[in-house]
């Protein structure tokens, strides 16, 4: 799969180019603003962020949400995050919304986390429960794209927790570079 060269507007403002004329992008799929699930893996990402870029890899998130609902739960995030309510580049990626995203038991554990983790704001009246635009179904995606276009490694998500890891995307990103 190659990806046509496009920009997209941030949720908290700036364009992001994708793809990266520079640098790999790893295009995150997740499912709506305030999930517990995708919060929790998230903070992954943001805690090792400096060492994702150090790999020469920029982080593009995209929800099916809004940008005024994810502007407060996105708000410290230090990679680009894009709004897509619509869900049109869901749809254009194959990344699709399903029941199993929440049936599934390898992620409950992950959404009880992440619940408990959420849900202090929620209970102290900072933050409202999420009502998603895109419903709560969507499953999470992943794809490695390269600076000519060329999708060069991907995962379609089979339950709402089924996502890379840092280290996963870290090691694709290796392989890449050790064949070069």
């Amino acid at each position: 799969m190659k990806v046509t060269a496009r920009e997209w507007e941030a949720v908290l403002g700036g364009a992001v180019r994708v793809p990266d004329p520079d640098r790999l992008v790893h295009l995150q799929f997740r499912r709506f603003a305030g999930c517990p699930v995708c919060n929790l893996h998230l903070r992954s990402v943001v805690q090792r962020h400096d060492e994702i870029t150090a790999h020469g890899i920029a982080e593009v998130v995209v929800f099916h949400s809004t940008a005024d609902e994810l502007r407060p739960h996105v708000a410290d995030f230090p990679f680009a995050v894009i709004g897509d309510p619509d869900k049109r580049l869901y749809v254009e990626f194959g990344v699709e919304s399903a029941p199993r995203s929440l049936l599934d038991p390898r992620a409950w554990g992950a959404m009880v986390s992440g619940i408990v983790r959420d849900l202090g704001p929620v209970l102290r009246g900072r933050r409202p429960l999420p009502r998603p635009t895109g419903g709560r179904l969507g499953l999470p995606a992943d794809f490695l794209i390269a600076p000519d276009g060329l999708v060069v490694a991907e995962k379609l998500g089979q339950h709402a927790y089924d996502q890379w890891s840092v280290d996963e995307l870290l090691g694709h990103a290796q392989a890449l570079t050790s064949k070069n």
